[in-house]
């Protein structure tokens, strides 16, 4: 018998390891699909004929589908059974990767791109859900789990469907991703309890108590303007660092700086340490040394010549010690946001996530913008400037 929770009957028993790991893993799996097209742009662009200036169509149109769906999707969770949301978005996730493997020409490409971004907001279907069945004591380290899974996700995306590709073809990446799409829609449709909002709103109403919640909460408000700060800086750095590395300084190849992005991987760590400090009510403590890891990651760059040996070192140390400070972030504000009330952890969930997102679209223009014009030093000191920013705003509180 399928198990059902709802929002008139919060969590009271633990959530299982296996739930935890299984919901993690979900995320973690689901999140590589906005990420594995990156590096497969100029073969993806050759085979489909287009020019240079379209290829970057390729990951900004998985980058709106994901937007659009931060705002028309992931609100529904607050009013659509949840597994049931999640199941036929992962669908959607799915059909649209095997569109992009078959694609003849650029334009059928392109609207699978749209829908590969659009589908993969289960994931953020899926971290509200961990909150709601986790029960309040143990909550920030529910979510800091599930929220390690998703980044690790989010880190190795990138140099794994590289690997596949120069195996086999950029077409067995988005081949493989429907297949692992597929198994864990199969295995979610069995292990997933049922999850009943209890909001009376319709679909409209639902969009529009968007604005509310947004200009009436000042925890949303602060959360949000720290998590987008953070993402502009961890966009900024990701952006930047493999045009540094991969320049007359180091001169690394591709498979040095894969080598580099999987050092950064071990950051995710801190999402469920954070969480737990968080459920003990320590969440200031938190977001101060998430703030301050974040503005010291691009100080430390800053120490020894560029092109040094110590200063690679210290670039690795800071992208470990960065990505480390923006998932203790992410924990803690989730934490908070999700402590807000249950029946609305999908639209807020949903802000705070575009928050970010639109942070991380910026850091990663003004990141480029910056490098262009003054190398690693500009880039590296805007990027210090970010946090800060959302250190002294956090003073404020």
């Amino acid at each position: 018998m399928t198990t059902t929770v709802t929002d008139n009957a919060p969590a009271e028993r633990a959530v299982s390891s296996w739930m935890t790991f299984l919901l993690a893993a979900a995320c973690g799996l689901i999140a590589t699909n906005l990420y594995t097209a990156q590096p497969l742009a100029g073969p993806i662009s050759a085979a489909l004929g287009l020019s240079s200036r379209a290829t970057g169509l390729i990951v900004t149109l998985m980058q709106i589908g994901y937007g659009a769906g931060l705002l028309l999707i992931v609100p529904l969770s607050d009013l659509i059974e949840n597994r049931r949301l999640t199941l036929i978005m992962i669908a959607v996730s799915a059909l649209a990767l095997l569109g992009a493997a078959w694609s003849p020409d650029a334009l059928l490409f392109f609207a699978a791109a749209l829908f590969i971004g659009f589908g993969t907001v289960a994931v953020q279907v899926l971290i509200p859900y961990a909150a709601h069945i986790a029960p309040e004591a143990e909550r920030g380290r529910v979510v800091g789990n599930v929220m390690s899974g998703l980044l690790l996700g989010i880190m190795v995306a990138r140099p794994i469907s590289s690997f596949i590709a120069e195996l086999f073809s950029w077409q067995a990446v988005f081949f493989v991703s429907a297949g692992t799409m597929a198994a864990l829609a199969l295995i979610l449709g069995v292990a997933l309890p049922r999850r009943v909002p209890t909001s009376k709103l319709g679909y409209g109403g639902l969009l529009a108590s968007l604005g509310n919640l947004a200009t009436t909460t000042p925890v949303l408000q602060r959360r949000a303007l720290y998590h987008a700060l953070l993402g502009a800086a961890f966009s900024l750095f990701w952006t930047t660092a493999p045009l540094l590395l991969a320049g007359p300084l180091f001169h690394l190849s591709q498979g040095g700086i894969g080598l580099f992005a999987l050092a950064g991987v071990s950051g995710a760590a801190a999402a469920p340490l954070a969480g737990r400090v968080a459920d003990r009510g320590w969440g200031r403590r938190a977001t101060a040394f998430a703030l301050l890891a974040v503005a010291g990651a691009f100080l430390m760059t800053q120490i020894f010549p560029e092109g040094s040996m110590l200063a690679l070192l210290l670039l690795v140390a800071a992208a470990i010690l960065l990505d480390s400070g923006v998932s203790a972030n992410a924990a803690v504000g989730q934490r908070m946001i999700f402590s807000l009330g249950a029946e609305f952890r999908g639209r807020l969930n949903g802000l705070d996530t575009a928050s970010f997102f639109a942070g991380s679209a910026t850091g990663s223009a003004v990141g480029a913008w910056a490098y262009a014009v003054g190398g690693w030093t500009l880039a590296a000191w805007i990027g210090f400037a970010l946090p800060i920013a959302a250190l002294l705003c956090f003073m404020t509180e």
